[in-house]
C-alpha cells in the first residue's frame, strides 16, 4: 500500500488506486488498477490486474473482497500479500541494505550496465518462469517503460543478465543467460538496481522460492534481511474465461 501511494504521488504510471473499508479509520486496504482505465484492457491479464492487500481485521477484509465495487470477480486478477501464519512455505521475502558494498567483483571485465528497453521484452518473456503469454509480454513492456531496471549488454548490444522491478517496487526476474553465468553478473545487477531504487526513495525488496538455492545464497552473501513471513500470490480466473474442452 505504501509503494502504491508513493507511485501515485509520482505520476501514477501504472494507474493504481487505493480502496479502504472505511475512512478515516480503516481496517482493510486493497490497491488495484483504476476501474476507469479501459485502454488495453484484457480480462485474462492477471499480471496487470494485480492487487496488494493489507488488513488488521479479517472480517473487514472479507467484506471488502466481497464488494463488487472493490473487486471485479468477472476478470482474472491476482492478490499479493505477506502471511505470518503460513503453514506451507512458498516464498521468502527479503530486502537488501542500501549500504551493501560490491565485493569480489574485480574479475568482471567492465560489463556495460544500462536500463532495459521495450525491445528486450520478448527475451524476458521467453526466459521468465511466469512468462510465455501475450499478457505477460505486454506486462513486461509496461514495467520496463514505467519502473527501474538494469541489464548487462554483450558486444552486440543484447542483454545477457538483467533485473527489473514491478508495480509494487519488488525486484523481479533476476536472470542471466546460461552461458554467461558464474561471472558475478547477478550480484552486480542486484546491487546496482538496489542502489537505483534507494536513490528514488524506494526500498530494495524481493521474494524468492525457499528451494531456489542460487539466489538464496546470493542474497545471504549480500547481507539481505529476511523477513519472518511468507509471500503469497493468489491468482483468480473466472470459470467463464477458462478454456473449455471441445
Amino acid at each position: 500500500s505504501f509503494i502504491t501511494v508513493l507511485n501515485i504521488n509520482r505520476g501514477n504510471p501504472f494507474k493504481k488506486e487505493v480502496i479502504v473499508d472505511s475512512w478515516p479509520e480503516f481496517k482493510a486496504v486493497i490497491t488495484r488498477r483504476q476501474k476507469e482505465v479501459k485502454q488495453y484492457f484484457d480480462a485474462l491479464d492477471y499480471f496487470t490486474n494485480a492487487c496488494a492487500v493489507f488488513y488488521k481485521n479479517l472480517q473487514a477484509y472479507q467484506a471488502l473482497l466481497e464488494n463488487p465495487e472493490a473487486i471485479n470477480w468477472e476478470q482474472a486478477f491476482q492478490i499479493q500479500g505477506k502471511s505470518f501464519l503460513c503453514c506451507e512455505k512458498e516464498h521468502r521475502s527479503g530486502s537488501i541494505s542500501k549500504d551493501h558494498k560490491m565485493n569480489g567483483l574485480d574479475y568482471i571485465p567492465a560489463p556495460k550496465l544500462t536500463s532495459l528497453d521495450a525491445s528486450h521484452a520478448s527475451l524476458l518473456n521467453n526466459t521468465w518462469s511466469r512468462g510465455g503469454s501475450d499478457q505477460c509480454l505486454k506486462y513486461l513492456i509496461n514495467l520496463i517503460c514505467c519502473f527501474p531496471s538494469m541489464c548487462i549488454l554483450d558486444e552486440h548490444g543484447c542483454p545477457i543478465s538483467w533485473g527489473l522491478t514491478d508495480q509494487f517496487a519488488t525486484m523481479i526476474h533476476g536472470y542471466t543467460l546460461p552461458k554467461h553465468r558464474r561471472k558475478g553478473y547477478n550480484r552486480l545487477i542486484a546491487t546496482n538496481l538496489a542502489k537505483m531504487l534507494h536513490s528514488k526513495g524506494f526500498p530494495a525488496q524481493g521474494n524468492v522460492l525457499e528451494d531456489n538455492l542460487p539466489p538464496l545464497t546470493l542474497l545471504k552473501s549480500m547481507n539481505a534481511t529476511f523477513l519472518p513471513c511468507q509471500f503469497v500470490r493468489l491468482i483468480h480466473t473466472p470459470f467463464c474465461l477458462l478454456d473449455k474442452p471441445e
